[in-house]
């Protein structure tokens, strides 16, 4: 069948319009580790996934899966052994004070009872966010999606956002990097302000903890710490979406590692099961519980046999094979490498992320520094011609986002360096 009979289909099966990557759509058909094959055979290298975090189909997943299918799977309102260890295990990652998880089977949900958690604890009912951020797709949680870009009949009277802090395009120039720092606190307290001058009681904030749907932005030095200081001060608990930065994406656990803050309640996601639906929202005892008091929460296929199994295995390749290490020593090789580009390459104009979560600002001038996401989407596809997935993304669409199975290797860099470098080889100056 044809790329453009299968999109026929589609259209008339899912909804015209419904997302897909690529000008050229890639009919995918199986996954092994980093690679992932189409129907005529070619092989493509992961570059975007962060669903198979341990990589596609990875063997221990698939039998611990297979296992604990043909034994049992039952919903949440039995006595099961193994949910309440992976319950134990999951916690045992975290902070000292996350003791305690509420499981989902998407973020939306996690971030969804995340909310709901803050305001059973506190009473408020208002939270502040980034302004260029995204935290899932149901009615309540998308009240968070990219603010600033809301029409005033849209946007919430709930929630307040600041602006997402990052030195690339600062708020004011040639300011040092605790006086930039200072500058989006003040933000941050301007939001909280406003939500008090309109009668609306603080419950928290909601952020994910390396901004990664505002592009990956190197953030001032101390923000997180201070801005979680001043959620706390006047009443609001501090939610860390770690739904992407979480397991090791990073090269630490979480996020909050990285950017250096303890949040009240985290939220995870897509990584937990390596494809298996499994996500929570995880606090203290004490929140957990007085959530359970006030709200009657039950998901049907959440906090399953089925789920604790996936995402036990998920934990134990993580762990037995050292990716935390990898990611990190892999990561750093490639940002490097791809900063050798950056002088002879006028549309790239930064190269950020953590571990092996990159973003790269691609813009029509380094001077100006104005976005191309028109540009950014045409590397994309000519590395998609080359067998190479990544995407484009932020809040200005130009950032090319690079986000591969956290099993990429040195190896799989090296094979993708050389493709963008033909990629981008009419923008590289001799």
């Amino acid at each position: 069948m044809t790329a453009n009979t299968l999109m026929d289909r589609r259209d008339h099966l899912l909804g015209t319009g419904a997302p897909i990557f690529y000008e050229r759509p890639v009919n995918i058909v199986r996954g092994k580790g980093v690679w992932l094959y189409d129907d005529d055979g070619r092989r493509y290298l992961d570059m975007y996934n962060n669903v198979p975090c341990v990589g596609h189909c990875h063997p221990h997943v698939v039998e611990a899966m297979h296992s604990q299918a043909q034994t049992l799977n039952v919903h949440s309102r039995y006595l099961n052994e193994t949910v309440l260890d992976y319950a134990e295990r999951l916690a045992n990652l975290h902070a000292d004070q996350l003791t305690s998880a509420v499981f989902t089977c998407t973020g939306t949900e996690a971030n969804e009872v995340a909310l709901e958690i803050a305001r059973s604890v506190t009473g408020g009912r208002g939270f502040i966010c980034s302004d260029a951020a995204y935290h899932g797709n149901s009615a309540e949680v998308s009240k968070f999606t990219r603010v600033s870009q809301q029409t005033d009949g849209e946007k919430a009277g709930e929630i307040r956002a600041f602006p997402f802090p990052q030195r690339f395009r600062p708020l004011q120039e040639g300011v040092s990097d605790a006086e930039l720092a200072e500058l989006y606190l003040a933000e941050v307290e301007s939001a909280i302000d406003g939500l008090h001058s309109d009668g609306i009681p603080l419950a928290g904030v909601l952020v994910c903890s390396i901004f990664a749907n505002e592009g990956l932005p190197s953030i001032p030095r101390q923000f997180m710490t201070r801005a979680a200081e001043i959620v706390r001060d006047v009443g609001g608990l501090v939610i860390a979406d770690e739904v992407q930065a979480g397991f090791c994406r990073t090269g630490d656990w979480w996020g909050y590692e990285t950017t250096g803050f303890v949040p009240d309640i985290v939220t995870m996601g897509k990584p937990m099961g390596n494809g298996m639906p499994v996500a929570a929202a995880a606090a203290s005892s004490e929140m957990v519980d007085e959530f359970r008091r006030k709200k009657r929460y039950f998901n049907t296929f959440a906090a399953s046999p089925l789920q604790a199994a996936a995402g036990m295995a998920v934990i134990d390749v993580i762990e037995d094979e050292d990716l935390a290490g990898s990611v990190e020593q892999v990561g750093n090789y490639l940002r490097a490498e791809l900063s050798k580009f950056q002088s002879r390459c006028e549309p790239l104009a930064d190269i950020r992320g953590h571990g092996l979560f990159i973003g790269m600002e691609w813009v029509q001038d380094q001077v100006s520094r104005r976005p191309d996401a028109e540009g950014a989407n045409t590397v994309v596809n000519r590395l998609r011609e080359k067998g190479f997935l990544i995407g484009s993304a932020g809040p200005l669409g130009n950032i090319l986002k690079i986000r591969p199975p956290l099993v990429f290797k040195r190896k799989h860099a090296d094979l993708f360096l050389t493709a963008f470098e033909e990629s981008i080889g009419q923008d590289v100056q001799a």
